[in-house]
């Protein structure tokens, strides 16, 4: 993401050239905020230049072209190319927020309305969108008008199977996880650019409640200026908790004023003519008023456009505030050391991980395995939890945690169910942390479905975390599912540490266990979409969807185990749905599931179904690709659109353009073999700047150089070749505001 910073601080510097309508220079920073900004560039890009809301940028090659669009501003002309391109942030005229809350998941639209300001009417630009998404957030879809040209994404069955997906992704694809762009070339000087956004996320849940987290943090430089554009903000907001209980609001960023209140639904509305956009993120949090354990059974029909005939279920369940006592524990840590590892990764585990032992309770077990190609043990058995025990891990992990060597998954997992075999007054748990993909995933998979099937409900609980795009991170997803365990993962460095903690945490709660579920023996059919049915955790609401035929009785009795082993009894109302599209709020569940059956089983009939439910919501999988299609409607007469209707031809121009790089892929073990460290999105080589390449003759090291004070002095002369060259570096320096380097180049470093 450093070019990312890079290209839009020199696309800032560009847009100085800038003088709006009225004679008005750009908007400029709020005080004190030009010398922070300055300091930081100083030690390298400004990561605060990075996307905090959606953005749309000029993607400049040729700075000659950065101009106002109806008044010239007559700027001296700049000669020669950016590579890579500078990118200036587009003003924002428009911007309409609309987010839907059901269950544990938000559906959101935005819309908004950008001006190409920066480029003169008589040439042309690539646009760059970015848009930048909550928690897990999955895209969903996109839609961008300018003039007479509309572009849409859509996703189709994978067409090209030899395809690789880390290709040739200009037109679009994940700049970071969770950051969406699109690119749309050829953009006219002076355009506006509409452009509606779709994507799904999930709610964040902590202590009974649920909030909504986007980015909204729109920075000071795509403000219109005020005597210029009138800017109105929209923001729409709608809950359906699914339950016929109180639902009590917590906070909100932003003031949303209640509209009304439907049932279990509530509505809320901003609108209003703003001096700037939204310096804040938006923010909205509620809880569903529980002292205790509490939920319902939703069912929704089979419509016609849906995948399977059968109708769907959702089983959802909330801890609630009671307080219940969690399962004590016995816990095993795997930790992948392969070379892989090596840096940021593993510091960031090794934190993770030596917090989360802190977070132990007295009474608990522990133990910690390394593996590589060996195996490193911390104890030859179950340790207590006491503060000795504790603290002597410091020192171990330390010394153990390093990075070297292959992987291999099997063996550890073996030894750790060894190790949790004799446990009996606590609940046995595994976690896994690796970043590697293997041979025999399949096999363990099988193996570890044996074992806790012939243990039954002393079982291991396994919980799976993947470290970056090298790992397979569906196998990770099934074998938590044969566990009744949880899987995260954190697709970029920074996330780790804290990715870890939330997913131990949420594992290591459980205060029910062995989930079962009666008064379903009369339906004529029931699946559940994962292996087996998870424990339910103080941090996390429980959400178990499948498929059935039959009719679902009024009530449904869970049933389950408490941390002193006393049954316990929940009796859940059946709740026929008209307000929440049950469908759409499970559709990314259900996709990764199925996905992870049909991988380990290989079973051609699940791929079909993954298919056909990514294409209906559509929600890219694993089986099916996003496309961008443009479509150019050219000015043609009445007559000639009869004559192209008569002939069967279409009336526009489409064209299909494959985004790349969207999907997490099925593991490289290639990559693992090999060690390779670079399976983080934000883990790239770095790019190197080059303004221009025209130098020749003398001075071939001129072309790559932007301050070439450093040439001349190791040429010690200077042709006219060269002389010209520096003209034009001095031109684009210049309006880059490298004001120092064009005194070195252009007077030697004397002054004038």
């Amino acid at each position: 993401m450093d070019e990312f910073a890079r290209a839009v601080e020199d696309g800032l510097k560009l847009s100085k050239r800038l003088v709006l309508p009225g004679g008005l220079p750009p908007p400029r920073p709020p005080s004190g905020m030009d010398r922070t900004v300055s300091a930081a560039a100083a030690s390298g890009p400004d990561p605060r230049l990075l996307p905090t809301a959606p953005m749309a940028y000029a993607v400049v090659t040729d700075p000659g072209a950065v101009d106002t669009p109806d008044v010239p501003s007559y700027q001296p002309y700049v000669y020669g190319r950016l590579d890579p391109p500078a990118m200036i942030p587009l003003q924002m005229k428009e911007v309409d927020l609309a987010v839907d809350c059901a269950l544990d998941a938000a559906h959101v639209t935005l819309r908004a309305r950008w001006w190409l300001h920066c480029i003169t009417r008589s040439r042309e630009c690539d646009v760059r969108l970015v848009v930048p998404m909550g928690e897990q957030g999955s895209i969903l879809g996109a839609e961008v008008t300018i003039g007479r040209r509309s572009l849409n994404t859509q996703v189709i069955e994978v067409e090209d199977h030899t395809v690789q997906n880390h290709v040739n992704i200009e037109s679009g694809s994940l700049l970071k996880p969770q950051l969406f762009f699109l690119t749309i070339s050829q953009v006219e000087g002076g355009a506006d650019i509409y452009a509606t956004f779709r994507w799904s996320q999930k709610l964040l849940y902590d202590s009974g409640r649920f909030s909504v987290d986007i980015p909204f943090r729109f920075p000071y430089f795509v403000n219109p200026l005020p005597k210029v554009f009138m800017k109105r903000e929209k923001i729409q907001l709608t809950v359906n908790s699914g339950f016929s209980k109180e639902v009590l609001l917590q906070g909100t960023s932003h003031p949303l004023k209640e509209k009304g209140r439907h049932g279990d639904k509530l509505s809320f509305m901003h609108e209003a003519v703003v001096e700037n956009w939204s310096s804040k993120d938006f923010n909205f949090s509620y809880s569903v008023y529980s002292a205790d354990l509490s939920g319902a059974v939703l069912v929704q029909p089979a419509t016609l456009r849906d995948y399977d005939d059968r109708d769907m279920f959702c089983i959802f369940l909330l801890p609630g505030s009671g307080n219940r006592k969690v399962f004590r524990k016995a816990v095993v840590f795997i930790v992948d050391t392969s070379g892989s590892m090596q840096g940021k990764p593993l510091d960031n585990v090794k934190h993770a991980v030596s917090t989360a032992l802190s977070e132990l309770a007295q009474g608990d077990y522990f133990n910690i395995i390394t593996f590589n190609d060996e195996l490193h043990s911390f104890s030859s058995c179950l340790e207590q939890v006491n503060e000795k025990t504790i603290a002597s891990t410091t020192d171990w992990i330390n010394s153990n945690f390093v990075a070297e060597g292959g992987t291999d998954i099997m063996h550890p997992l073996s030894e750790a169910m060894a190790l949790l075999s004799s446990v009996h007054d606590a609940l046995p748990q595994i976690y896994l942390i690796t970043d590697g993909s293997v041979d025999d995933e399949h096999n363990i998979c099988q193996t570890m479905k044996t074992e806790i099937t012939n243990r039954g409900s002393k079982c291991p609980r396994i919980s799976t975390f993947g470290l970056g795009l090298h790992c397979n991170h569906y196998f990770l997803r099934m074998l938590a599912s044969i566990g009744k365990g949880h899987y995260d993962a954190a697709l970029e460095t920074a996330s780790i540490e804290s990715r870890i903690l939330k997913w131990f945490g949420r594992a290591s709660s459980t205060i029910v266990a062995n989930i079962s579920i009666d008064d379903i023996k009369h339906l004529d059919d029931f699946e559940v979409d994962s292996e087996y049915i998870p424990d339910i955790s103080a941090k996390s609401p429980l959400c178990v969807s499948g498929k059935y035929h039959g009719k679902f009785p009024d009530t449904v009795v869970v049933k389950g185990y408490l941390a002193d082993m006393k049954e316990i009894s929940i009796e859940l109302k059946v709740q026929h749905l008209k307000e929440i599209p049950l469908d759409k709020v499970l559709t990314t569940q259900q996709i990764n599931l199925l996905t992870s059956k049909a991988w380990l089983s290989a079973d051609k009939q699940l791929e079909r179904k993954v298919i056909k439910l990514s294409i209906q919501n559509g929600l890219l999988s694993e089986y099916t690709e996003m496309v961008l299609l443009e479509t150019y409607l050219d000015k043609v007469d009445a007559t000639q659109k009869v004559k192209q209707k008569l002939k069967g031809k279409k009336g526009p121009d489409e064209r299909r353009i494959p985004l790349y790089g969207l999907k997490l892929g099925f593991g490289d073990k290639d990559a693992t073999r090999e060690n390779l460290i670079t399976g983080f999105g934000d883990a790239r080589p770095e790019e190197k700047s080059v303004i221009l390449k025209k130098a020749s003759g003398c001075c071939s090291r001129l072309a790559d150089c932007l301050c070439c004070m450093c040439c001349i002095k190791a040429c010690n002369r200077m042709n006219d070749q060269c002389a010209i060259v520096m003209a034009q570096v001095c031109a684009a320096l210049s309006c880059l505001g490298c004001y120092e380097c064009c005194s070195e180049v252009c007077c030697g470093g004397s002054e004038s």
